[in-house]
């Protein structure tokens, strides 16, 4: 029997923020990688981040890198007005339709809504299983309906404080 191969997207952002807001710890990237990866073969893992420059910011980006993950950067960019952006729904999005024909299972882990569609799209489109893993309480309920399973993040995901 082959092993089942995976997609990993990670929204780090997303994920920062939520686990901070609600839990005011930091997601764990190692046991994550553990529980996605447990008797796959990963086939790309992508982790999504905003560069704003900083030494402790790099020091994560390299530990991520250390983990298996492919670190993709957008720079932080302040408008003249004060608001910002720096989101990678798109390229999320692309590179999901991009691999998703190569693998059996997509895992994402984001709890934006605007990804239900992607998720729908990628289980019909190519007949993968979307894992989507995200803090329940600012998950889009659309993005869990969405989901083939759908696995909160809480305290065995978080590191301790």
């Amino acid at each position: 029997m082959d092993t089942e191969k995976v997609l990993i997207l990670v929204d780090v952002q997303n994920v920062y923020y939520t686990t901070r807001q609600v839990f005011s710890r930091n997601f764990d990237y190692n046991v994550f990688w553990v529980q996605a990866t447990g008797g796959r073969q990963v086939h790309k893992a992508f982790a999504y981040a905003i560069d704003r420059g900083d030494t402790q910011q790099k020091q994560f980006q390299n530990i991520l890198r250390a983990i298996g993950f492919e670190v993709k950067l957008k720079p932080y960019i302040q408008r003249s007005d004060g608001s910002s952006k720096g989101d990678w729904d798109v390229g999320i999005a692309v590179d999901a339709l991009d691999y998703a024909g190569e693998v059996d299972r997509v895992v994402l882990v984001s709890g934006d809504g605007d990804f239900d569609v992607l998720v729908t799209r990628l289980q019909e489109k190519f007949g993968v299983h979307v894992d989507v893993y995200g803090v329940k309480s600012l998950t889009a309920a659309s993005l869990v309906s969405a989901a083939s399973d759908y696995f909160p993040i809480e305290n065995d995901l978080l590191l301790s404080r």
